[in-house]
């Protein structure tokens, strides 16, 4: 049996969620996989609605390749750099410019999601 929405979204406000990291592909069981940039960029998420929670604002994140490729981010906490869990980067603009920045758009989301 699933749990509740409300249950959902109770878990995911007791986390700690303030930091992202970019991927060019899967982060991987601990996050360090295919990893871009210079690290965790600060990140500032709403509270959790419908079993989610979503960017409250964009992040832009620098130092990485020219038009490289940017398909995952994945959410961390900025204190002691622990990893909490990562998503696929599906809609909008999917790589870097030409200065070597990327920004994850406000509303992506983390969420907590019912095995099919």
């Amino acid at each position: 049996m699933p749990f509740a929405v409300t249950a959902k979204n109770a878990m995911l406000d007791s986390l700690t969620l303030n930091g992202i990291r970019l991927h060019s592909g899967a982060p991987g069981a601990a996050g360090t996989d295919n990893a871009l940039g210079a690290g965790i960029s600060a990140a500032t998420f709403a509270a959790a609605a419908t079993s989610a929670r979503a960017l409250d604002s964009a992040v832009t994140v620098t130092g990485l390749s020219a038009n490289q490729s940017v398909t995952f981010f994945s959410v961390w906490t900025t204190s002691g750099a622990v990893f909490r869990g990562s998503g696929a980067i599906s809609t909008g603009d999917v790589t870097a410019n030409a200065a070597g920045e990327f920004v994850l758009a406000t509303g992506t989301t983390v969420s907590l999601t019912d095995p099919a």
